[in-house]
């Protein structure tokens, strides 16, 4: 577990590093509209798309993610998030909510987090939820997401319902893990109250121009 400690305190350092360096960071309260509908993204296939175009019935879930943080795609003592993705969209799909991927990673794209690296990335894991480039980091902007992953759940009215971590497995000697994300979708699909509304947002600072 010391390996993941360190991550741990690195994606930390990272983190504050932007923060100090960058215009502060405010993220989305629980209850705001989703910002940003009409901002273009770019697919893996290099169309060009909105958040509008991947709501469903019930909402839309937006996972802030990139293919180089340990925390998405796993270490030496965590499996990393991206390895949940796919049952995650099973989740969403199941409650009539879409899902998407968002890398924002703008000050990364030479170095693994450009549209081809995403691509492969989406087709070497075969990811199931679309997978888009915010080019300039502007959606990220818009939502105050900070790390990878950083999670936005938006109810049918794209009001935001839950916002964090995806689930508490990244804790050292968790026997149980809370699902938060999956616990959310299911409340929202089965028009219940979410218990847990918020989480903290653990993973590496979203690497900004």
């Amino acid at each position: 577990m010391k390996k993941l400690s360190l991550v741990l305190s690195a994606a930390a350092l990272l983190f504050v590093g932007l923060t100090s360096e960058k215009k502060e960071i405010t993220t989305l309260a629980i209850g705001a509209d989703m910002p940003g509908k009409d901002l273009e993204l770019t697919r893996t296939d290099e169309n060009k798309t909105t958040l509008k175009d991947f709501k469903k019935d019930k909402g839309t879930l937006v996972i802030f993610s990139c293919n180089t943080c340990p925390f998405v795609v796993g270490s030496d003592n965590f499996e990393g998030w991206e390895n949940s993705y796919n049952d995650i969209q099973a989740v969403a799909k199941a409650n009539n909510i879409g899902a998407v991927l968002v890398n924002s990673n703008a000050a990364k794209r030479d170095k693994g987090d450009n549209l081809e690296d995403m691509r492969k990335r989406a087709e070497e894991k075969a990811y199931l939820m679309d997978y888009v480039l915010d080019k300039r980091s502007r959606l990220a902007d818009e939502f105050g997401a900070k790390t990878t992953p950083h999670v936005f759940l938006f109810d049918a009215n794209d009001k935001l319902v839950y916002e964090g971590q995806i689930n508490d497995a990244y804790k050292p000697n968790n026997k149980k893990v809370k699902e938060y994300l999956k616990d959310a979708l299911n409340a929202l699909g089965t028009d219940k109250k979410i218990k847990n509304s918020k989480t903290d947002a653990v993973g590496c600072g979203i690497k900004r121009k």
